[in-house]
């Protein structure tokens, strides 16, 4: 399948209408809006997020507009284009869209039919009470009393628990039993059963009957049960709304328009939507960055706390990359837009959160196992509990009978388990956006917390990951000019960090690089090339043992710059050495604050690095890692963490480059620095934005927090049902007379829910700086 060039996104065939055809024309579109005409040969095409293929009189047809998906919080698999309850479990799906205008029509029914329900139900419970007023059974007959119960208690049950008859019957047609179904069956019993005592009163045995030999009704639970059920409802999808909040912080961060700077110099806003790449934006002091792209002209400074974690403005110039969503500062400049609609950061972020916050962990498997036997659990001890007060309980038997079974119904609907895993989840993720931890799926969340060892590369990881040449060596008969031209010809088709730096100092000096012919570029070795038509090398000791190239005065001089951390590579013309060039890459400010607050955690860290060991081992130590894996080759990174993972530890590896994916993909946890290359990020479970090591405490932090809030949520959801059934069946009736009212067991259920709510919403105000 293809990717629309537009917005990035995969472009998949009309589904509305099966194909779309236009004179002989097959026409699909994706689903951020744009469309596609896909001919025998390419050309191009007009999308509705590109406004300047209409000057190209591109002959266009909208297929219709985007559709949203809307997705079970419970079983991310079950997909729905429109809402509703999820036919599996019974939950309301939640629109996959993150646009802020998405609203929640559940939201809105649950609510009116909740306050609908409750001044309906209130009477009800005034009828129901014994004696509420002197003389008022005088003025109102016991069978008057049920009348009104019922004319007032039907729309409650049969209009506002509609809802909940409807998923419990869906959940038995699928075969799915899930707490709809116990809701169904406890109000739906207590409601019928009043309803046939009311209208045939005198059907019913002896054993229905109380001292005065009336049948006992029971209008007022199952109204009561209906308006608490409908009341944690509302309370849930306000609170899962509100976990929402991380996203739409992220969206607000983007403007709705930009200022577009014409051909002829004419200036205009526009929505945001329909700037495209390649597009030339003002902006002015105070005003956030509407896409991605890079400075034409003029100078500023920008906030970019949200993507780097740091309070103070980063100073843009002519050419300096710019965000979309982060802020401009007093200074005023033009930006070509770059990465535009779904292709910018953000977009990117704000797609990734939303896939982690509907991925499933594998914590969930327990709650799985638990819900599938669960329900039919719950039925059998309600019916044993139906039958045994109905052999063995007081007058009149039947009546307690029913009252208990529906209590014990009632107050065993698993919806706090159901939430405990979920809403942790995405609260957390949530969180972790705020902070700059991007999660990509709930389990690398899961397994960070179970790490042991972290494995850091040090380039780009531990270092800034931009050296510069700090000296020059030549020998006898070589000049340092001569020295430098040779490297610089050397590294100008190589894209090495090291080569980089070389480069940049010999333009700055300004030396004339010479022909080079018949490159070869060595992984983890250096380079051999002819240079003006004589044989050259450049590298470390590696290369020149395979070149079999004798070290002699340089290897002397080299060792004492490799113990004070700096990376040494050699230079040989005709098979003699020439000299060397020393490149630093100094440490992140805060790399060695961050090791110390990871080996708190309890990590082992292990640095891999390709330089010699003297060099990695001057870094060791002033960052305070005992393990290294020095002259390590790009593809032995990997091999690494398979001998650490074969000694049982748990890896989670932090990398940048493209010469770490292998090695993030084979780690329990891949962390990719958010600073480095795409694929590194794709190979990784998580990504820091700041691509800052104390991301990885961050992280750590959040891992630790998120799985702690799901043990206390699955430990307070089985302890309640554990201990809620048994007291609902009726146990404490022959020691202490006590039994549990279906009203008060519908309370202690929605109280369950709430409860796991409320303590997974607590995650949003965590403190992930902390060092334990």
């Amino acid at each position: 399948m293809e990717r629309d060039p537009v917005c990035g996104m995969t472009v998949e065939p009309v589904h509305a209408t099966a194909s779309v055809e236009h004179n002989g024309t097959k026409y699909y579109f994706c689903g951020e809006g744009c469309a596609k005409k896909f001919l025998a040969q390419p050309e191009p095409y007009l999308s509705s997020k590109t406004p300047q293929a209409k000057t190209a009189q591109i002959p266009f047809v909208q297929l219709g507009t985007p559709t949203t998906t809307y997705i079970c919080p419970m079983d991310p698999e079950v997909r729905q284009d429109h809402a509703g309850p999820c036919p599996k479990c019974g939950m309301t799906l939640e629109p996959r869209s993150t646009a802020p205008e998405i609203e929640n029509p559940e939201l809105e029914w649950m609510a009116i039919r909740l306050w609908t329900c409750f001044v309906l139900t209130l009477p009800i419970l005034f009828l129901g009470m014994e004696h509420p007023i002197s003389g008022f059974e005088r003025s109102f007959s016991g069978h008057a009393i049920g009348w009104i119960e019922l004319a007032l208690a039907t729309p409650v049950v049969l209009w506002g628990g509609a809802p909940f008859f409807k998923r419990g019957w869906t959940s038995l047609k699928s075969r799915s039993a899930n707490m709809f179904t116990l809701i169904a069956l406890g109000t739906g019993s207590a409601y019928f059963y009043s309803v046939a005592a009311v209208l045939f009163p005198t059907a019913f045995p002896g054993s229905f009957r109380d001292a005065r030999g009336a049948v006992p009704i029971y209008f007022e639970a199952a109204a009561a049960i209906t308006t608490l059920v409908l009341l944690g409802q509302v309370l849930e999808l306000r609170a899962r709304e509100r976990t929402s909040g991380a996203v739409r912080a992220l969206l607000n961060l983007s403007p709705r328009t930009a200022r577009l700077v014409r051909g002829d110099g004419t200036e205009v806003d526009i929505p945001l939507g329909e700037v495209a790449a390649g597009d030339l934006l003002r902006l002015r002091p105070g005003e956030k960055i509407p896409v991605d792209g890079v400075v034409t002209d003029g100078s500023s400074s920008v906030d970019e706390s949200w993507v780097t974690g740091e309070p103070l403005p980063i100073e843009k110039n002519t050419g300096s990359k710019v965000l979309g969503g982060t802020v401009n500062g007093h200074g005023a400049f033009l930006m070509r837009a770059e990465r535009v609609g779904p292709q910018t950061l953000l977009a990117q972020i704000v797609r990734m959160v939303g896939e982690a916050q509907h991925s499933r962990a594998p914590v969930e498997r327990l709650a799985d196992r638990v819900a599938r036997y669960f329900v039919p659990a719950v039925i059998l001890v309600a019916t044993l509990t139906f039958t045994v007060w109905g052999l063995l309980g007081p007058v009149p038997r039947m009546a307690y009978a029913l009252l208990n079974a529906v209590a014990v119904l009632i107050i065993a609907c698993p919806c706090a388990l159901g939430l405990a895993t979920p809403m942790a989840i995405m609260v957390g993720t949530g969180r972790g956006a705020l902070a700059g931890v991007l999660v990509r799926n709930a389990e690398a969340l899961e397994t960070l917390e179970k790490v042991d060892t972290l494995v850091v590369d040090k380039t780009g990881t531990l270092t800034e990951g931009h050296p510069h040449l700090s000296s020059v060596w030549a020998a006898d008969g070589s000049g340092e000019a001569q020295v430098l031209a040779i490297a610089g010809s050397l590294e100008r088709p190589s894209e090495h960090p090291l080569g980089a730096a070389i480069l940049r100092a010999a333009e700055q000096q300004q030396i004339p690089f010479q022909d080079v012919a018949d490159f070869h570029y060595r992984p983890g070795k250096g380079i051999t090339a002819k240079v003006d038509g004589h044989p050259a090398a450049l590298g470390n000791r590696a290369l020149f043992e395979e070149l079999r190239i004798p070290l002699g005065e340089e290897d002397a001089r080299a060792r004492p710059l490799e113990s004070l951390g700096q990376s040494v590579v050699f230079v040989a013309v005709d098979g003699r050495p020439i000299g060397l060039l020393a490149v630093s890459d100094p440490l992140k400010a805060k790399a060695a604050e961050s090791i110390k607050r990871l080996r708190h955690q309890g990590l082992e860290i292990v640095m891999l690095t390709g330089d010699n060991r003297r060099s990695a081992q001057a870094v060791a130590e002033q960052l305070g890692i005992e393990r290294i894996e020095a002259e390590i080759l790009p593809g032995q990174k990997a091999e690494v963490v398979k001998r650490l993972q074969a000694q049982a530890h748990v890896v989670a590896v932090a990398g940048d480059g493209v010469n770490d994916a292998p090695a993030l993909a084979q780690a329990n946890v891949g962390i990719a620095m958010g600073t480095g290359t795409d694929i590194a990020i794709e190979s990784a479970g998580i990504t820091l934005l700041g691509g800052d090591l104390r991301g990885i405490v961050r992280a750590r932090s959040l891992s630790r927090a998120t799985m702690r809030n799901i043990r206390q949520n699955l430990f307070f959801a089985f302890a309640y049902n554990s201990l809620g059934v048994p007291i609902a069946a009726g146990v404490l009736y022959p020691f202490f007379g006590l039994m549990l009212s279906p009203i008060f067991a519908s309370a202690a259920m929605t109280f369950s829910s709430v409860s796991v709510i409320a303590n997974a919403l607590r995650l949003r105000h965590i403190k992930l700086d902390s060092p334990a």
